[in-house]
């Protein structure tokens, strides 16, 4: 604990010490301790591939992640994000992990439960798991509240998503690299050639092992996009297996490319800034090329 102590008062000094030499002081401060944590960026991708039956054209799906309760945020303003989200009518919801940010030491489940149970979507709620929702003994803690409120949990499997005319897209989902056993063939195993499929990791830079596979698109958090970042300094928090893809969309490879997204999430975790990586809600339209 000793050890977590010092570096969490040594990162706040490091932030500190930057906003002084920026300028801003005290008002930088607060900005990213008050302010920006409780922003939110509604992002829009379009999802494009000649896999994607006609069918699924316009098919909506909405992605958050890394909530992590408990720690800087609050039932209270995850009610305000669950009310944004079916006001956006998605087709499809996806949660990318790290719910709780100490699942064994959360004392509000009994109203948790509810709020994820509001959560609407037709054709489905999907999650993994993360860093966080193993850590602490919180892995079944996790697994039985995602159960409890609908979501299908994908550890290492894989979903068919279909429409009455008969065609399917597949959903994959991996366990989280820092503290699980991720394992890609095994999610691959039930999936049909030439489907198009989107592969759900909690950690973006396993994009990098996913291109050697039929995958076409990945969905990530885990990086808070760099949570802190200074100009010409760069992220200040770079937690493991999120360091080569921090943000936003990538491209993967050549022949058979792999597009990777990472959302910047929610929460805040280590550290309750954020600076320069606004909480992100993200919106993937589907269309067929």
């Amino acid at each position: 604990m000793a050890n977590k102590l010092t570096r969490r008062t040594f990162l706040k000094r490091t932030f500190g010490s930057f906003l002084t030499v920026l300028g801003l002081g005290s008002g930088g401060y607060l900005y990213a301790n008050r302010i920006e944590p409780t922003l939110l960026d509604i992002k829009q991708q379009q999802i494009n591939h000649p896999l994607i039956p006609k069918s699924f054209d316009g098919m909506k799906i909405v992605q958050f992640s890394d909530t992590h309760l408990g720690f800087q945020y609050n039932l209270t303003q995850f009610k305000k994000l669950i009310n944004k989200i079916n006001k956006l009518q998605p087709d499809v919801i996806l949660f990318t992990g790290d719910l709780m940010d100490e699942p064994n030491k959360y004392r509000e489940m009994n109203q948790l439960v509810p709020l994820l149970e509001q959560l609407h979507a037709p054709l489905g709620k999907f999650c993994i798991f993360g860093n966080h929702d193993h850590g602490g003994y919180g892995s079944e803690i996790y697994r039985n509240i995602m159960e409890t409120t609908n979501f299908t949990v994908l550890l290492n499997e894989s979903t068919a998503i279909k429409r009455k005319d008969g065609g399917s897209i597949y959903l994959l989902g991996i366990d989280d690299a820092m503290l699980g056993k991720p394992d890609l063939p095994l999610a691959l195993k039930n999936v049909p050639d030439n489907r198009f499929t989107i592969l759900l990791s909690h950690a973006p830079d396993l994009a990098d092992d996913a291109a050697n596979y039929p995958i076409h698109w990945q969905i990530s958090g885990h990086s808070h996009g760099g949570q802190v970042k200074i100009p010409f300094i760069g992220a200040l928090v770079k937690p493991p297996f999120a360091r080569n893809y921090p943000e936003g969309l990538y491209t993967i490879g050549v022949d058979n490319p792999l597009n990777l997204y990472v959302n910047r999430g929610i929460g805040t975790t280590r550290l309750p800034f954020r600076f320069m990586a606004v909480p992100e809600l993200t919106i993937f339209t589907l269309n067929s090329d």
